[in-house]
């Protein structure tokens, strides 16, 4: 299994079907694929693809976004980048480029096309899954609890939009399926007024999802 997933994590590294063999525009730099993890992970983080910062260094989360996000956890980043602890699955493994206003654009959609369902299958450990935004929001409750085949409209629908898919935390931790879901906004700061305006998610998400992580890592 570990050498499955190694030669997996390999051919993802290797991968450049969006420069080679783009859907509509090539990725407008060279890619760096940032994915890692290994097959002991029970926790998985799936948030949206890297940002300008984590390109040039290839550490993932390694930007202020990563600071809130393991705040948010209550963890530091020892725990945070263990891979045998943690896999870090973004939706987009390159930073995707800039749009006209420079903000980040959307993750390509050759990673989840070509590599999702396998790379998930990979990390049969994987207890609880950290849905961090609206594009793994929008993969992961559409297609199921193991990524092979959930219908729209299922118990695992996510809401219609990102407000109402993270206010319904509380549902997705009570399915019996493994993984279970966690769905969280962007640790950006450019949700800092959404975090304002929905006290409930540091009022009552944080302590669940710091009491969930505990649970999944144990003494860590």
């Amino acid at each position: 299994m570990r050498n499955d997933l190694k030669a997996l994590l390999g051919e993802v590294r290797r991968c450049r079907i969006c420069v080679e063999a783009p859907e509509g525009r090539p990725l407008p730099h060279e890619p760096r694929p940032v994915v890692r993890g290994e097959a002991t992970a029970r926790l998985a983080i799936c948030g949206q693809a890297p940002g300008t910062r984590v390109h040039a260094s290839g550490v993932p989360f390694a930007d202020p976004s990563g600071d809130r996000l393991r705040e948010w956890m209550g963890i530091g980043e020892y725990v945070f980048y263990d891979e045998e602890q943690i896999a870090i699955l973004p939706m987009g493994f390159c930073f995707p480029g800039l749009d006209a206003k420079g903000g980040d654009l959307p993750p390509r959609k050759e990673c989840g096309r070509a590599w999702r369902k396998k790379l998930m299958a990979a990390f049969p450990r994987v207890e609880l899954v950290l849905l961090v935004g609206r594009y793994a929001q929008a993969w992961h409750l559409r297609h199921g609890a193991d990524g092979r085949g959930g219908v729209e409209g299922s118990k695992h629908a996510k809401g219609r939009n990102l407000t109402e898919t993270v206010r319904r935390w509380g549902e997705f931790l009570e399915e019996e399926a493994v993984p279970r879901f966690f769905p969280l906004p962007h640790p950006s700061w450019r949700n800092n007024s959404w975090i304002k305006k929905n006290a409930w998610f540091e009022a009552q998400l944080l302590p669940r999802l710091r009491l969930e992580v505990r649970r999944v890592l144990g003494d860590h």
